[in-house]
């Protein structure tokens, strides 16, 4: 026996999209008693052709089951041209016919097909032109300086502010961690202390885990190479130039006071480890704004942090030997040498 398909798909939940249910009851009214299957995929986006509903009905189309998919809408199956394109392919392969309830396509005919064709270019258009309207909203955003979620960084927690008359969150420092990020710091700073030297010292000397988790050289690298907690000054706005970091605040900013929030693209994301050692090399392309807390860290013992392949240099000002200790458990100085 052959089914008609009916296929439905909602990217995100949402008052003003159409839910898979009311999708399918309108592919529903196209089988005119006919039986029927129905595949459903939630939370999925129609340029990813790896749904589970998508795939599952393929297989059943190559098995011959299959004898007409029907979809709400065209751009619910695809949003892609190649893929779309590759989907007719199999269907006229396995002489399946392709129905969209709500635009008629006689896909029998040379003009049905070019118009199903122009279709799903314009459905891959505007699927790209709001990919592009939303990250440039998003980007808008982080060059204002504004809290973008994620994971609140260790050492500060979440307040209310108004920035630019724009109600949002900014850090604010916890004490008891703010000091101890700042023994990892000075621990660090030591030329002779390797991120190994430093988890050793933390562990021998009880220092309170990373919010439950375990110290390990990973998340000591991520945390001292992280923008967020210097008080950025000239000398950071020069090193993030001096790497090809775009910067967001004009130079009179850097008044040692804000630490900094810094965002690279996805694609640079996904391809950096984040155990990269602190200032290796192409570790700071994007760009960098002012954040509106206050950083922890004095700049020249961040900055003392970010280059592991060359000697890191004793600190010169004061701020190393003003550094609180951590309260709890002793300094810096306790540690071997």
């Amino acid at each position: 026996m052959l089914y008609d398909a009916l296929y439905a798909r909602q990217s995100i939940e949402k008052q003003d999209s159409i839910s898979v249910e009311s999708q399918l009851a309108y592919c529903q009214y196209e089988t005119h008693g006919a039986p029927f299957l129905t595949y459903a995929d939630r939370g999925f986006s129609g340029k990813d052709t790896h749904r589970p509903g998508f795939t599952q009905m393929m297989n059943d189309v190559q098995a011959g089951k299959i004898r007409r998919v029907i979809v709400y809408k065209l751009d619910r199956i695809s949003r892609s041209i190649l893929d779309f394109a590759n989907m007719m392919e199999q269907f006229q392969t396995f002489h399946v016919e392709f129905v969209s309830s709500t635009e008629k396509f006689d896909t029998s005919t040379p003009i049905g097909r070019a118009m199903l064709h122009i279709c799903i270019v314009f459905a891959q258009l505007e699927r790209e032109t709001i990919q592009k309207r939303v990250s440039d909203a998003y980007y808008a955003r982080c060059r204002l300086g504004l809290y973008m979620g994620g994971r609140i960084p260790y050492g500060f927690q979440l307040a209310d502010t108004v920035l630019q008359g724009i109600h949002t969150s900014c850090y604010v420092p916890v004490p008891e961690e703010a000091q101890q990020i700042l023994l990892v710091y000075r621990l660090y700073a030591d030329p002779d202390r390797s991120l190994a030297d430093v988890v050793r010292y933390l562990e021998n000397h009880h220092i309170a885990k990373h919010r439950g988790h375990p110290w390990n050289t990973a998340r000591l690298s991520e945390l001292l190479r992280n923008p967020i907690y210097v008080k950025a000054d000239p000398s950071v706005l020069h090193f993030f130039q001096n790497q090809g970091t775009v910067i967001c605040n004009p130079p009179e900013d850097f008044i040692g006071t804000n630490g900094c929030y810094f965002y690279r693209d996805k694609q640079e994301a996904r391809s950096s480890a984040s155990a990269l050692a602190p200032g290796q090399k192409n570790a700071r392309k994007g760009f960098l704004v002012l954040a509106p807390h206050e950083g922890i860290v004095p700049a020249d013992l961040w900055l003392a942090c970010q280059n592991p392949r060359c000697p890191r240099q004793p600190l010169t000002s004061c701020c190393f030997r003003d550094t609180p200790s951590c309260p709890v458990r002793g300094s810096a100085s306790d540690a071997p040498g």
